[in-house]
């Protein structure tokens, strides 16, 4: 099992910027050999996937929801063992509780989630 734990999140105005960090620990040799990524959830809706990274061999890849491609950036630190997601231009309706997860086989399947970052922007 792998631990995840989320930070960063907080109350923003809008067009601002806020870094949300996932540090991964437990039986993992590095996070490199896992897919991560960040969903969030606002409230009454459904959680939904906002980024992803994986590695193929020595090839990383990131994939994001519609709603923050060209304003959200995944990137990741092997040697850290943390995910990154960059936020910036953010939107009122970014507000949502963000979530760190992973998995062998992510986004296909996620095996591990964190408690969750509250993220809040003001109009």
């Amino acid at each position: 099992q792998v631990q995840l734990v989320e930070s960063g999140g907080g109350l923003v105005q809008a067009g601002g910027s806020l870094r949300l960090s996932c540090v991964a620990s437990g039986r993992i040799f590095s996070i490199n050999a896992l897919g991560m990524g960040w969903y969030r959830q606002a409230p009454g809706k459904q959680r939904e996937l906002v980024a992803s990274i994986t590695s193929v061999g020595s090839a990383t890849y990131a994939t994001y929801g519609d709603s923050v491609k060209g304003r959200f950036a995944i990137s990741r630190d092997n040697a850290k063992n943390t995910v990154y997601l960059q936020m910036n231009s953010l939107k009122p309706e970014d507000t949502a509780v963000y979530y760190c997860a992973a998995g062998t086989a992510f986004p296909r399947r996620v095996d591990d989630w964190g408690k969750g970052t509250l993220v809040t922007v003001s109009s």
